[in-house]
């Protein structure tokens, strides 16, 4: 392990780890594909595809972004035709959200591609650490 990293307490560490995931796995798909993700967009498509058709206002509540820039980021998805963006029979004010199926394939893509940076990190530190790193950040560390 480098010096600065012992040097870095568990927060610090934890957020390092995930700033390294992440731009590898940002740049790995912009390698692969012609479009362009930012790891907030990542973020809101993960929330919808979990959720299904959902509203964006309940969106906003998941996501640890503003209001302001969660609209952002939807209507930048549904530029590039990831999301459909429709209004609500009962409800002008509320509009609902879901994945097209380009929006569903780009999501399970990068599921793969976690899949296969995660195989990579075990063959690299082995998967019984993995599984055990895992399993301590599923804990309830009671913060």
């Amino acid at each position: 392990m480098s010096r600065e990293r012992t040097e870095l307490d568990l927060i610090d560490l934890i957020s390092e780890r995930h700033q390294t995931l992440r731009k590898l796995l940002q740049d790995k798909w912009n390698e692969r594909s012609n479009i362009y993700l930012s790891n907030s967009e990542w973020f809101i498509l993960a929330r919808i595809y979990q959720q299904g058709t959902t509203t964006i206002s309940d969106i906003t509540k998941t996501v640890d972004i503003s209001r302001q820039a969660t609209h952002k980021f939807i209507r930048q998805l549904a530029d590039k035709n990831l999301v459909e963006i429709q209004s609500l029979e009962n409800n002008k004010k509320k509009k609902a959200i879901c994945l097209t199926e380009l929006g569903k394939e780009c999501y399970e893509k990068n599921v793969g591609m976690k899949i296969e940076l995660e195989g990579k990190i075990a063959n690299q530190i082995g998967k019984e650490k993995v599984h055990a790193l895992k399993e301590i950040l599923q804990l309830d560390w009671g913060l």
